[in-house]
């Protein structure tokens, strides 16, 4: 622990009766040392960090522990209680009490060296010491790991030993442990008792508390404890406040089980997806890693498969080498993703209003002003008036997610400041992607300048969002941002003007966007664009129609295969037949992801089918001028859409001209080698869902 902790800050003979007490008792410790600057102020933070989730933990420790703009510099306080102090444990009073302090502002070395702390924690030895350690100075020495544990120091039987299995080392780390870092750990022994040729179950987890700063690093810890002693290949990412090293893709695409022990949001939670998966809070990964293990197992063996759609081949494919283009992609993504539920909902309620009251219910009065309740027409206008609300964030709310997937949370302030700006000088769309990457790499740039110690503590909380609002500001109001607006102002005039060849050619073009990847980065900036035309008040009729084309489009590849498992079943495995099923409600619904199973596994002719289908949709739609003022809903909203009649014919061709060129492609491939149909043989699946082909989402 360095000189986080001193014979000063050691207390073996704490008095304290509650965990109020005890944590003024050593914080008092730290003021003195000059370590806390404020003693009510820092409890407060203290306070405020128990009240989201008792620290205490089973073994009889507890650790309460913040960040505090208090703190002068990351500190450490220890005291051993006799009769035991509540922290809100399941099996009872902790005995052993640590008081963690962290600068608001505390740089990663230091964090890292708290994170030890934590993983010490979960090692029997350690404790065990700590409990029979007679001085104050060996106490100060053991934790900073000055001193080591003697060797057979007897466990004290709690829940946790049951769990996890003690591994003793001098550091006080167990073996094979993951570093504090979050880098993947030696897990090679894992399969010890499993036989020389077996292979291990493996399962990959990631853990994360509110902090960051202890029960992160003490869940991966037990976890994988509880690997070893399970004979599994565990593999832990603990994602805490120094940030956290990525699992390699490789390692994610190999397990065959995932664990979340967090309670906060796991970040980047996709690369996850669909894998069998059990999500817990931070303080179960702790508890009851055993059990958590079992759980996991079973449900793979029960083949419960969780956490959502895989990310489509497109996607997969930007995780090696991390260039700047795949991180930029991953920034525009991060923006839209957060976007979509805001345009969906916001989206409906409108559509939901003018379908009860008419176009006109965009001009009624606010319905503060005017409401009854048994007048449809006041419903009609809070529904449209709500989601005109929703709208009005997606500039903003795209803006600040693009920066929050560049610089983390520090960049949501100049995000949603640049976005709302955005939207005010009518710079649209375009101004909140400047917007949102202006402000990330403001954020990143002030991140990398040298401070003095003595501002660290205000950086998070005053200077960054200062300065960065500030910048990001001035540019988009003085710099860039009419050079933007007006850019954006001669794109919807062009699109008011399209007819005619022009508007054909668009629709094509949209179509063709909306079915190349699925969902991936491809579609959405088709989706995008056209949700961004109808996110006004007084939407234009070429928006309308950009809109009604890429719904269109997006509807024809789950419709498509669909239609093709049912006409020609025989070209398809059975679980490709049954995914055929569902499809139909996914394409009905506009949610394309309904097609990836298929184009995953033969990405060469589902793609291009698929594509050409949309493109036809797309241009008819364009040529029989149906309209679409909602941005979502699929079939559910014919109702709302001009030209209701031809515009189902334009998805019906397309969808079976995709079908159709999907059954000739599949019928012209080579059966292969003791396969008993002319389509593919029920394992071919798992090879092509390899490739990194880009596939439609």
């Amino acid at each position: 622990m360095s000189e986080m902790i001193t014979a000063d800050l050691v207390d073996l003979d704490l008095s304290a009766d509650t965990k109020e007490a005890a944590a003024r008792a050593l914080a008092e410790r730290m003021v003195a040392q000059g370590r806390v600057t404020d003693l009510e102020g820092f409890l407060a933070d203290v306070a405020a960090r128990e009240a989201q989730m008792p620290t205490g933990l089973d073994g009889g420790i507890g650790i309460p522990h913040c960040r505090s703009e208090y703190v002068t510099e990351p500190s450490l306080a220890f005291g051993r209680s006799a009769e035991g102090v509540d922290f809100g444990a399941p099996d009872g009073p902790a005995d052993l009490i640590f008081l963690i302090a962290a600068p608001a502002g505390a740089d990663d070395a230091h964090l890292t060296i708290l994170s030890a702390l934590a993983r010490q924690l979960m090692n029997a030895e350690f404790t065990s010491a700590l409990r029979a350690v007679g001085d104050a100075e060996s106490a100060a020495a053991l934790i900073r790991g000055d001193e080591t544990p003697a060797p057979g120091t007897p466990a004290p039987s709690t829940p946790e030993n049951s769990a996890a299995t003690p591994v003793a080392a001098s550091t006080g780390a167990a073996a094979g442990s993951s570093p504090a870092d979050g880098s993947p750990a030696d897990v090679s022994t894992a399969a010890t008792d499993t036989g020389a040729d077996a292979q291990p179950f493996r399962i990959v987890a990631v853990t994360s508390c509110p902090t960051g700063i202890a029960h992160t690093y003490m869940a991966a810890e037990a976890l994988e404890n509880a690997g070893r002693a399970a004979g599994v290949d565990l593999v832990v990412e603990p994602q805490g406040s120094a940030g956290f090293t990525r699992l390699d893709p490789a390692v994610i695409a190999a397990a065959d089980a995932v664990i979340f022990a967090h309670d906060v949001p796991v970040r980047e939670k996709e690369r996850f997806a669909g894998k069998p998966t059990v999500d817990v809070g931070v303080k179960a990964g702790i508890n009851r890693p055993a059990e958590l293990i079992t759980e996991v197992r079973g449900k793979a063996e029960r083949g419960e498969v969780t956490g959502g759609s895989a990310p489509t081949p497109v996607e997969r494919g930007g995780e090696a080498g991390e260039g700047y283009g795949s991180m930029l992609r991953k920034w525009l993504m991060s923006g839209v993703s957060y976007m979509v539920p805001f345009v969906a909902a916001g989206g409906l309620l409108i559509a939901l209003g003018f379908a009860i009251g008419g176009y006109e219910i965009k001009s009624a009065p606010s319905v503060m002003q005017h409401f009854v309740w048994t007048q449809t027409d006041s419903w009609a206008a809070l529904m449209f008036q709500i989601g005109a609300v929703a709208f009005g964030f997606l500039v903003p709310v795209l803006a600040g997610y693009i920066a929050y997937g560049m610089a983390d949370r520090p960049g949501l302030v100049p995000g949603f400041v640049g976005g709302m700006i955005a939207s005010t000088i009518n710079a649209g769309f375009l101004g909140g992607l400047a917007a949102g990457l202006i402000a990330g790499g403001v954020v990143l740039a002030i991140q990398k300048v040298k401070i003095p110690k003595a501002v660290r503590g205000i950086m998070p909380v005053v200077v960054i969002p200062l300065i960065s609002t500030a910048i990001v500001g001035f540019l988009m109001f003085v710099v860039i941002g009419k050079p933007i607006a007006s850019a954006q102002k001669g794109m919807t005039d062009w699109l008011n003007g399209l007819s005619g060849s022009n508007a054909i050619l668009l629709g094509a073009l949209l179509g063709l966007m909306m079915c190349f990847d699925l969902g991936g980065p491809v579609n959405k900036v088709a989706y995008t664009f056209a949700t961004a035309g109808i996110a006004v008040s007084n939407p234009s009729d070429s928006a309308m129609k950009i809109m009604a084309a890429v719904m269109a489009a997006g509807m024809v590849p789950p419709l498509a295969m669909a239609l093709a498992t049912t006409v020609r079943g025989k070209l398809f495995t059975e679980t490709e037949r049954e995914n055929g099923k569902a499809a139909w409600v996914l394409g009905a619904s506009f949610i394309s992801e309904g097609a990836i199973p298929f184009a995953a596994a033969d990405p060469l002719r589902v793609i291009p089918s698929a594509m050409v289908g949309g493109a036809i949709t797309g241009s008819l739609s364009m040529a029989f001028g149906a309209t679409l003022r909602a941005p979502h809903g699929g079939i559910f909203v014919v109702p709302l859409i001009g030209h209701a009649f031809l515009y189902l014919i334009a998805i019906a061709v397309g969808m079976c001209v995709t079908a159709a060129l999907v059954v000739v492609l599949k019928g012209m491939r080579k059966p292969a080698a003791g396969s008993t149909a002319a389509g593919a043989p029920e394992d071919i699946a798992a090879p092509a869902a390899e490739t990194k082909q880009p596939v439609a989402a």
